[in-house]
């Protein structure tokens, strides 16, 4: 297994590790992935931006991914988005882990000074991978989600840049 920076060679394949999460209905807002082409030119717009996404990739697939996308609004520029997940089979591999620590450190290479996040409260692997990776929790939303007739508070974390 290799993490490699995202291309557009690899948007298929991470499409379909995209929609395998968003199927299982518990770790992404998504609940499928959006067509291949809309998949596709949001990885070629991120490679030429120069933002930070990472695949986890084995023999063509991609396993897992992270990414810190900048935020483009005066004032939020210093800041970005995460988004990640490993695709079921693969958890507890120690993927996350890496694609999380690889693609943060990018990002602050790249002058972002702050990582946010938003995770779903019943998310306790994530959350702990989180805490342990320097993330701090700076907020709740309350019954955020409601699917399947579930409700599912989002936690609102952060990372700093040291100093």
């Amino acid at each position: 297994m290799e993490i490699l920076p995202s291309s557009a060679d690899l948007a298929g394949a991470f499409r379909d590790a995209l929609d395998s999460v968003a199927r299982e209905r518990r770790y992404l807002l998504f609940t499928e992935a959006p067509p291949l082409e809309s998949v596709s030119a949001f990885v070629q717009g991120l490679v030429e931006r120069g933002e930070s996404q990472l695949f986890a990739v084995e023999e063509g697939r991609v396993l897992g991914w992270c990414d810190v996308i900048r935020k483009d609004r005066p004032g939020l520029r210093h800041s970005g988005q995460l988004g990640m997940a490993v695709v079921a089979g693969h958890r507890g591999r120690g993927i996350g882990r890496r694609l999380l620590e690889a693609a943060v450190m990018d990002a602050f290479s790249k002058g972002i000074e702050r990582v946010e996040l938003e995770v779903f409260a019943s998310n306790e692997p994530a959350i702990r991978l989180y805490l342990r990776s320097g993330f701090v929790e700076e907020g709740r939303k309350k019954n955020a989600r409601l699917l399947d007739g579930a409700y599912d508070d989002i936690l609102v974390m952060a990372r700093l840049r040291p100093a």
